[in-house]
């Protein structure tokens, strides 16, 4: 089970941040938004990193603010009671491209490229599989092995073992070490959902 599954459960804790930017006169599109700007401000945080680990730090909780923002969008456009076909689709593309940016960051911080691709396809088939499940029909497919909550989560943790331990572990950094995970897992999640809705579809 992925941390997407949870979303109601972190839902129900976001009424305080919901109500402040509602105050503030901040649209769910707006929220959608800030949140890529933060992400893209993390993978350039990743990309001076590379020379600089302790900056992975800061990478980190970037990456966390935007995951959290991430949550606050969808929740603010239920209270506004503005959610729209529109803003579902900004989120996901948004989405997607904080993803790639993220995921190229980190790469580029380590100068490995062809991890970076790799892990950048797995990400994106994932993604893709789970609105292309609900394409046919099948209900939109937050299941597999990871989701996109898991792979922010990952991507914090790893960036604070990157800041603190810097040095390869055999010939790969811990960031090298992430991304070879997220192409192995990715296409893996991909399948695992390509294959749950094979077997489910008419």
């Amino acid at each position: 089970m992925t941390l997407d599954r949870l979303r109601p459960i972190a839902d129900k804790g976001l009424s305080p941040f919901v109500a402040a930017a509602a105050r503030v006169g901040l649209t769910p599109n707006g929220v959608s938004a800030v949140a890529f700007l933060v992400a893209l401000a993390a993978a350039g945080a990743f990309v001076v990193a590379g020379e600089e680990p302790i900056v992975y730090v800061a990478g980190a909780v970037l990456v966390a603010f935007s995951g959290w923002l991430d949550l606050v969008d969808g929740a603010l456009a239920r209270k506004l009671d503005v959610a729209s076909a529109k803003g579902d689709l900004l989120d996901h593309v948004l989405d997607r491209y904080a993803d790639i940016v993220l995921i190229a960051g980190l790469a580029a911080g380590v100068e490995r490229y062809a991890l970076g691709f790799a892990a950048v396809t797995g990400v994106l088939m994932t993604s893709y599989l789970g609105t292309q499940i609900q394409a046919v029909g099948l209900g939109r497919e937050y299941g597999g092995l990871i989701g996109r909550a898991d792979r922010l989560v990952l991507i914090g943790v790893a960036a604070v073992g990157a800041a603190a331990y810097p040095d390869p572990i055999r010939e790969l950094t811990v960031v090298g070490w992430l991304l070879v995970f997220f192409a192995v897992v990715g296409h893996l999640t991909a399948l695992q959902r390509f294959g749950g809705a094979w077997r489910d579809v008419e």
